[in-house]
């Protein structure tokens, strides 16, 4: 029996058991379509959290203070300390200094009440410095930025966030004022939506003003500073920017690197913590999805099995017509691996039909991966023909008098 002859017997004894072969590919369509969504589900995971790190700024750098501790010995968190200054920032700045630096953007920030004639809403105050826009990567959309002067004079000017501004206002923002701890600070601008969060914060539920503003408003140290947003020059050399920083800031503040009074991460070091969970989430769930495509193969072996006892009158009618065991067992791997292939296949559609309604559903992105999906069709058709082995193995060995005088 040649190959094309192989092919059609087989795919006419699948079809023969219609329903059978339903119920027997059913463990590996679950399996498919469970491995494919759980990969999706957390790549997309892992996709939206870069996304996320990716809108606060390209090629970022983040400079925060150190920690506190108390006179019971009692430590605070990173952040906690007042370490960091304006005239850090302007150290970074300065590219002799720190050549692999683009621009700097000094932050302090603090939870302010902002109030429209009766309407009021608590928002996150930002004071920086007009660098600040081009850090991190956000545009406007109406008005304009403050200027360099405005930051000198610590004008009374405002940028709101998108969320600020419709919180404060029915109509156009700019123009308008909104009082702060009873000073009046004039819209100039609204940024655009970004989408993203920040420290479990919203990134367009903010109101950015010049830096000397928001320490006269808030009372807060004059030369301090709550972080320091740096863009360096490109993303190869952004590497050699954050040596050059730790180096300068060690230096500056007089301390080594094991009492170091700040902390500088990257994107790649944010993206790479919120992504573990989500890789570990992933290769347990998948695991545990994988053990269906197992219980799939187990179950295309079991009837392949009854398959053969039922057919063992066929089997011994072949053989005594001259089918070589070979041919025998190539008839059986072939129905085996049409089982796994097309319950692969099927599971395969399922698994994008779920990609195209759960994201609405969860509210979590599912990406589909080629690989992981290519990955599952092949596994299916591996386990089709590994746990069609014995199956076959089994009918290849009847011989044509013992096949003949079965009942």
């Amino acid at each position: 029996m040649n190959w094309p002859e192989t092919f059609r017997t087989g795919a006419e004894a699948v079809r023969a058991h219609r329903l059978r072969s339903i119920l027997t590919m059913l463990g590996i369509i679950i399996g498919v379509s469970s491995v494919i969504l759980t990969v999706g589900l957390g790549q997309g995971a892992q996709d939206e959290v870069k996304s996320q790190i990716d809108s606060l700024g390209s090629n970022l750098l983040v400079v925060s203070p150190g920690s506190t501790t108390s006179s019971s010995g009692v430590r605070g968190g990173f952040g906690s300390a007042s370490t960091l200054t304006l005239a850090d920032a302007q150290a970074i700045g300065d590219e002799t200094v720190v050549p692999d630096v683009e621009r700097v953007a000094p932050v302090t920030s603090s939870s302010v009440s902002l109030v429209n004639g009766t309407t009021n809403w608590t928002s996150t105050l930002v004071g920086t410095t007009v660098d600040w826009l081009d850090v991190r990567s956000r545009e406007l959309s109406s008005g304009r930025f403050f200027t360099a002067a405005e930051v000198e004079t610590s004008a009374p000017v405002v940028v709101l966030g998108s969320d600020t501004a419709g919180a404060l206002f029915t109509g156009a923002a700019v123009g308008q004022t909104v009082t702060v701890s009873g000073t009046s600070l004039t819209v100039i601008g609204v940024l655009s939506a970004s989408g993203s969060t920040s420290t479990g914060s919203s990134e367009d539920d903010t109101a950015v003003a010049p830096i000397g503003t928001v320490t006269d408003l808030t009372g807060a140290a004059g030369t301090s500073v709550s972080s320091i947003y740096v863009e360096g020059a490109s993303k190869d050399t952004l590497g050699a920017a954050y040596q050059e920083i730790n180096a300068l800031l060690l230096n500056v503040h007089g301390v080594e690197a094991s009492d170091a009074d700040f902390t500088i991460t990257s994107q790649e070091a944010l993206i790479e913590t919120a992504n573990s969970t989500n890789r570990t989430l992933t290769v347990l769930l998948g695991g545990v999805a994988a053990i269906s495509l197992l219980v799939g193969g187990i179950g295309v072996m079991n009837i392949m099995l009854v398959s053969v006892t039922e057919r063992i009158r066929e089997i011994g009618l072949r053989k005594a017509l001259g089918a070589t065991p070979a041919s025998i067992r190539r008839q059986f791997l072939v129905e085996a691996s049409m089982l796994g292939f097309a319950g692969g296949l099927i599971g395969v559609v399922l698994s994008l039909v779920g990609a195209s309604v759960l994201p609405p559903l969860i509210d979590q992105p599912v990406s589909i991966s080629l690989l992981a999906t290519l990955a599952a069709l092949l596994t299916s058709l591996a386990l089709g023909i590994g746990f069609g082995v014995y199956p076959a193995s089994r009918a290849a060995r009847l011989t044509p008098i013992q096949a003949l005088r079965s009942p």
